[in-house]
Order: C-alpha cells, then structure tokens, then sequence
C-alpha cells in the first residue's frame, strides 16, 4: 500500500518540467492521436513553437497521476468523448500572454450537441489564471471574479483555442481578459469568438505555504 504514496510523495518533490510535460500524454485510443497529431501539425501551434517569447507544456500532466482522478480538468474532465486529450499550453515568459489549444468531445453537453456553458466557464477560469500565475507571488493565484459573455453556441466535436491577457498587476492581484474562439480546420476560414470573459486573481497569503504542497502550473 506504500508505493502509491511514494510514487505520489515522489512527484510532489520533483515535478516534471514543462518540457518533460509534453511527453506525457501518450493517447491510446485512435481518436486521441489523430486529436493529438492534428493539433501538433497545426499552423497556429507551428506559429507559437516558433516563437521564443513562449513555453510550451502540458500543465495537466505535472499534476500527480494518482491526484489526477480528483482533478475536474485533469481527471474528471479528460478522456474519450470529453476532453480527449490534455490541452496544449503556450505561456508567455512575461506572463501578459496564454493560448491554449484543446479537443471537446460529444460528452460534455448541455442541450444536443452544445457544449455546456458551465464547462466553458471552467475553460476561463483556469486558463485566465494559468496566464497570470507568472506575474504573482509562487505563481499561485485564486479566482476573486469572473464575468462571462457568451457569444455563440459551442458545438461539440471541434477543436477550440483560449486566448488571454493580463491587463493590469497590483501586488498579490492580477486583473485578466480573454475569450474562447474556435481553430479553423480549412484553409480560409476565420475563428468564431464563442464566450470572453474578464477575471481578477489573488495570490493568497498563504501562497508559499501552497507551493511547497502541490504543483500549481
């Protein structure tokens, strides 16, 4: 019974880098790797590979795998027919910039063939922290708000891309913007902005206590 809580005490201590992340997923459903190979070949994440003002990872992965069943977004959430694989990061060194490029099955639906709006609420929170946690104390920070627009339906089955800014930085605050849009799969077509959202994150007091617990990016 001890070597769960070693393996999980182990990667506590020595959590992968976010370069080790990217190794990790290895989908072993058909409709994963061609999820995954057509994300990886795509222009936009070509585009962002390129660009040396951002890193690369896969910050679900960094989560310990025997915590991640009680994860929403890296556990609950992820697999066939949801989130088929663990979405693409790119992070700006700077923290002012995040994409994120991801697959929604046909699981996660509210009404027939629409993906939930609670779901692409959780899409915001996460990623519009995950933007700003360089900028704050231990790159820890906890949602104090979070406004929404929705702007069109999110149908199942399609690749979308989350896009944010920090805008404004004051002590253990970061104010964010960003909004969900789709991926153009065909040449010529434009992305269809779905929801945008603003936020504000804190850096709890407690944040250096938090970081020595448990992996946050």
């Amino acid at each position: 019974m001890a070597a769960p809580a070693y393996e999980a005490a182990k990667e506590l201590l020595s959590p992968p880098s976010d370069a080790d992340s990217l190794s990790l997923s290895a989908p072993s459903e058909v409709e994963g790797r061609e999820k995954e190979d057509f994300i990886n070949s795509h222009a936009l994440v070509l585009s962002l590979r390129a660009n040396p003002d951002f890193i690369e990872s896969r910050p679900h992965m960094k989560i310990p795998q025997a915590w991640r069943k009680h994860n929403l977004t890296g556990g609950t959430l992820m697999g066939p027919g949801k989130v088929v694989v663990p979405p693409f990061s790119f992070s700006e060194k700077s923290g002012r910039e995040y994409v994120q490029i991801s697959h929604v099955g046909t699981d996660l639906c509210g009404h027939m063939g629409i993906i939930h709006g609670g779901f692409l609420a959780t899409m915001l929170d996460e990623g519009l922290a995950r933007c700003c946690f360089p900028v704050l104390p231990f790159n820890i920070g906890m949602t104090a708000k979070l406004e929404i627009n929705y702007k069109a339906p999110a149908l199942a089955d399609q690749y979308l891309v989350l896009r944010a800014t920090t805008t404004k930085v004051e002590g253990r605050k970061a104010w964010v913007e960003g909004h969900i849009e789709t991926l153009p799969t065909e040449e010529g077509q434009e992305p269809v902005v779905l929801a945008t959202a603003t936020a504000l994150y804190i850096s709890p007091r407690q944040a250096a206590a938090m970081a020595k617990v448990y992996p946050v990016n």
